[in-house]
Formats: structure tokens, C-alpha cells, sequence
């Protein structure tokens, strides 16, 4: 990837519990595109008020937010957009002249996704987890119109606290059930965790399952997601996922958005 970077360049970084490089080269390759004067970074940090603080102090222009610090950062700066305080997750800070703009493009992605993939409105999910991840899916799923869902989540007071704020059920474990969508909000089957090749539904709820939805993105043939298609089932990826929000956080960092054609090549050099 050619660079030319002088004093002017402004940096974008990402925050991450396992960092990819999905991100950096979206970005970068985008950057290269078009002209633009920006250099993209991945990093990963045990002291995250001082990550944060180095952004504004730095005067770093945009910094992605991902697992696990998408909560954790909502006291760490200075204003949130709506998409971010309706929901009480972040995943985009922008930072303008030392203010530090907190956004949710995930959000964003997850409604699209539910529009573009024609999910009709009458499905019966269960949505395992109730991060700061799961509280954009479940609130895009709620605004959607999606009415009939149950919360599966292992941690009963955030598992609660989020059903109970959308007008959902909770549950420890999914049972009898056998919702038509399932959506995987967990690190199950993230490459590097300790659960990579775990599936975060059993066999028989995939089964009988219609559509298979799993927001992980590395690799972006989870478990779950291999399953679902040797099952026949529709499925909504983690990668189909990162590349909207990456997207989103893309034109709040420069305020270009590219066209179609240059979003989708971005996407394949980021996969290559």
C-alpha cells in the first residue's frame, strides 16, 4: 500500500480487544483512492482512558470502537450522538478540534442488513448476548418492527436490563425454542478467542432455524455461519457487518462518501 505521509496527514486508529487488519485496509485503500490525506492505524491498549485521552491529545480525527471496549468508553467522551445514547453503545468517536463525538454505525449496519436481506418483519428470533454489540442489534431488530424475540443471555442482570428496555423476554438458555432467526452477539467462534470453533446455537436449533445471522467478522465463515449455509438457511454475516459500519465511519472521518463501485472494491482488498 503506497503512502506519501508529511505533517499534514491525519490519523485515524481503531480499539480492539483482538485487532484486525479488516479496518485498516478498508480505510487505507479508500484513502489511497481518493486523494485523501489520512493514514488508518489498528491498535489494542490495556489502559484505555489513557487510548482515549491520546486521541483528543494527539488530535487524532476518528477512532473505531470494538469489542470490548464499546461501553467502557461512554464516560471517556464529551457527546454522544443519538445513535450512541439511545442505545448507550459507541463504536465511532470523531474528534474535532479536541471534542471527542461519540456515534453507533453498527446500528446503522444492522438495519440495513434486516432491510436488504428482506427479513420479514413477523420472524420469531433469539438473540444470544447482551453486550455493548447486543444492544445495537437488539435495538435496530426493536425499531425495525421486529416484535417477537427473546433475549439469551448467561449474565441475567444485562441480559434484563436489555430485554426488559425493548420490550423483549430473557432467557439463561434458549430451551424448546426454535426461533426462525438466530443472531450470535458473542465472541463464539471469533478466531483467537477461546471459543473459535465453538457454535454459539446447537446443531438442532440451526437446524430448524430459517435464517442465521452471526455479527463476527474474523473469520467471516464462523462456525455457525458454515453450518447455516451446509443447512440451506439464509445468511447475514459478521463481514457483511463490519463493512457497512466501516462505511458509515469512513464518511464521518473525511465527510466523502464513496460511490458503490469504490465501496465494494475497498471491501475485496480488505478481504484479500
Amino acid at each position: 500500500m503506497q503512502m506519501n505521509p508529511n505533517r499534514d496527514t491525519k490519523l485515524c486508529m481503531s480499539l480492539s480487544g483482538r485487532p484486525g487488519n479488516f479496518g485498516l485496509r478498508f480505510h487505507n485503500h479508500l484513502y489511497e483512492q481518493l486523494g485523501l490525506n489520512f493514514y488508518y492505524k489498528a491498535f489494542s491498549s490495556q489502559d484505555l482512558p489513557g487510548a482515549v485521552g491520546g486521541i483528543r491529545a494527539l488530535g487524532i480525527r476518528g477512532c473505531g470502537v470494538s469489542m470490548p471496549f464499546k461501553e467502557a468508553c461512554i464516560a471517556l467522551v464529551d457527546e454522544l450522538d443519538a445513535s450512541a445514547a439511545a442505545i448507550q453503545s459507541i463504536n465511532t468517536i470523531v474528534n474535532t478540534d479536541g471534542h471527542l463525538k461519540a456515534y453507533n454505525t453498527d446500528y446503522i449496519a444492522i438495519a440495513q442488513l434486516l432491510e436488504t436481506h428482506a427479513v420479514p418483519k413477523d420472524t420469531t428470533f433469539a438473540l444470544r448476548g447482551s453486550g455493548g454489540m447486543g444492544k445495537a442489534v437488539a435495538s435496530a431488530l426493536r425499531d425495525g418492527g421486529y416484535k417477537n424475540g427473546v433475549i439469551v443471555a448467561r449474565n441475567e442482570r444485562a441480559g434484563r436490563a436489555l430485554a426488559d428496555s425493548l420490550g423483549y423476554e430473557w432467557q439463561a438458555e434458549l430451551g424448546a425454542q426454535r426461533p426462525q432467526m438466530l443472531v450470535n452477539v458473542t465472541p463464539v467462534g471469533m478466531d483467537g478467542g477461546p471459543e473459535a470453533g465453538q457454535l454459539a446455537f446447537d446443531t438442532v436449533v440451526v437446524k430448524a432455524a430459517d435464517i442465521v445471522f452471526d455479527v463476527v467478522a474474523i473469520p467471516s465463515e464462523t462456525p455457525l455461519i458454515v453450518l447455516g449455509r451446509a443447512e440451506g438457511k439464509k445468511v447475514i454475516t459478521g463481514l457483511e457487518v463490519i463493512a457497512i459500519q466501516a462505511l458509515e465511519q469512513f464518511v464521518l472521518y473525511t465527510g466523502v462518501r464513496p460511490t458503490e463501485e469504490q465501496f465494494q472494491k475497498a471491501v475485496a482488498f480488505a478481504r484479500s
